[in-house]
């Protein structure tokens, strides 16, 4: 461990999974203190290298100090202490209570790590969605390869370097490159992959596990709307969307990607939004552009794509509120609203990622979910409203990976919550105690007394008193 990056080529790949599933057997007999001892020394590195952390994430996304603190920095602190307090607890033991048919015997869970892991991470919250999975994979016990994205190579190479100063290589090594390296990585046996990002990659990682039946957890994405009914109120709604959508610059996987109102509430959260952009970010009245409370777009190719989204709604006849203004060559895109626009519109059909807000007004409630059920099931379902019986029946008849009432984005950092999708959205759970589960095996172990057995009452022969007992036993145990 030398604290210096080191670019592991292709043909070394194989070599560097066998030293780390190797290393994965002897840390199944490792101790819980020993990976307290691995989350402890990335903390205080974190700690440490707060600053390095925030000119990285400026660097390839313009990210403001606050929002690198909260969304980056936060969450990761936040998930080591987490497992700290917690990691005893979580490995220990459960015993589970026995059927009527295993009387006599003694039966637990025991949770064991799964080996040796992938984590392929995105590009948009490049050091959080990095981190969190290695940490619920080091507090399982495992070892891991970690993947970071090649479009923020500032971050990658922090990441990179803050893993070869507290780890060999067998333990954790980080892969840089691409496309290319990636599914170099994916022919692998490992034991488990966790991968971030959108549906369609995540259905080329979940085609390449398949190969080695390798278990997989698929956090993705998707349309996660936004319903404002007639009894919300607006102030507050608008003042939480406004933050939840434009947060790094609308490149975040649990943003409303659309806003579905009542008919009576338009107008009014419409104003409230304009306003709440200005007091955001334009504050000094200098410009959005100039603002150093905003975040740019990743690169000019993703622009480009938003730009083509933006333009599509408007031809379709979507009425542009605000915003609409962009800059490839400071990846600058503003804060923009859409309103009448059609269902056809790629902004409503395709997950935009970005800084585009569609409005979408309605009349009746059956409307709202009609709309969301036609589409693959989201990530996130936010609903704004003062109405229990409206709550109650769009958590009964819609689908999602989870819900925030009256707030966005926000469910993200509970860490007593499970995190994920469903189908197209994500599969399998993270953060905290789910993202332990995600990297563990829980086996199963039942003891039985020697010389005793209730099920020998079943051994053959099969005759009419064994038949009247299994009879028996269908029907009444």
């Amino acid at each position: 461990m030398n604290g210096l990056p080191q670019h592991i080529p292709l043909t070394h790949y194989q070599a560097l999974f066998d030293e780390q599933k190797a290393y994965a057997i002897k840390l199944r007999s490792a101790s819980v203190a020993l990976r307290k001892v691995k989350l402890k020394k990335m903390l205080t590195w974190i700690y440490d290298h707060r600053t390095d952390i925030q000119d990285a994430l400026y660097k390839d996304l313009k990210k403001p100090i606050v929002e690198v603190d909260i969304a980056e920095i936060l969450p990761i602190t936040g998930e080591i202490k987490h497992a700290l307090q917690n990691l005893h607890r979580w490995t220990r033991k459960k015993k589970v209570a026995p059927s009527l048919l295993m009387l006599g015997t003694k039966a637990s869970i025991k949770y064991e790590p799964k080996g040796t892991c992938l984590i392929i991470s995105p590009w948009n919250f490049p050091f959080n969605l990095a981190l969190a999975p290695l940490v619920s994979a080091l507090a399982a016990g495992n070892s891991a390869i970690l993947k970071p994205s090649e479009r923020t190579p500032n971050t990658t190479a922090l990441i990179s370097v803050m893993v070869n100063e507290l780890f060999d290589r067998h333990e954790v090594a980080v892969v840089e490159g691409a496309v290319e390296e990636t599914q170099a990585l994916l022919k692998l046996p490992f034991d488990h992959i966790f991968f971030t990002g959108s549906p369609q990659v995540g259905k080329i990682v979940m085609a390449a596990a398949s190969n080695n039946l390798t278990s997989v957890t698929l956090e993705l994405g998707g349309k996660s709307p936004a319903i404002v009914d007639e009894t919300a109120n607006i102030k507050d709604a608008a003042k939480k969307l406004t933050w939840g959508k434009f947060l790094n610059c609308g490149q975040t996987c649990i943003a409303p990607d659309y806003v579905l109102v009542h008919k009576s509430k338009f107008n009014e959260l419409k104003t409230e939004l304009i306003e709440h952009i200005a007091s955001y970010y334009n504050s000094e009245e200098t410009g959005i552009d100039q603002s150093g409370d905003y975040s740019s777009i990743v690169d000019a190719r993703h622009i480009s794509n938003l730009k083509e989204m933006l333009d599509d709604a408007i031809s379709k006849g979507a009425k542009l509120e605000i915003g609409g203004q962009t800059n490839s060559d400071t990846h600058f895109f503003a804060p923009t609203i859409l309103s009448e626009v059609t269902m056809d519109a790629k902004v409503l059909q395709d997950e935009i990622f970005g800084p585009i807000l569609p409005i979408v007004i309605y009349s009746q409630l059956d409307e709202t979910i009609d709309i969301i059920n036609a589409k693959p099931k989201p990530l996130a379902l936010y609903i704004f409203t003062a109405s229990n019986k409206n709550k109650k029946r769009i958590l009964l008849e819609t689908t999602s990976g989870g819900v925030a009432i009256n707030d966005n984005v926000i469910q993200f950092s509970h860490l007593n919550l499970p995190f994920g999708g469903v189908n197209n959205s994500g599969i399998g759970k993270s953060h905290g105690y789910h993202g332990f589960l995600a990297f563990s095996n829980e086996k199963s172990v039942l003891t039985q007394r020697v010389g005793l057995t209730g099920i020998s009452f079943f051994y053959p022969p099969y005759n009419k008193w064994v038949k009247k007992l299994v009879e028996f036993v269908i029907r009444f145990l």
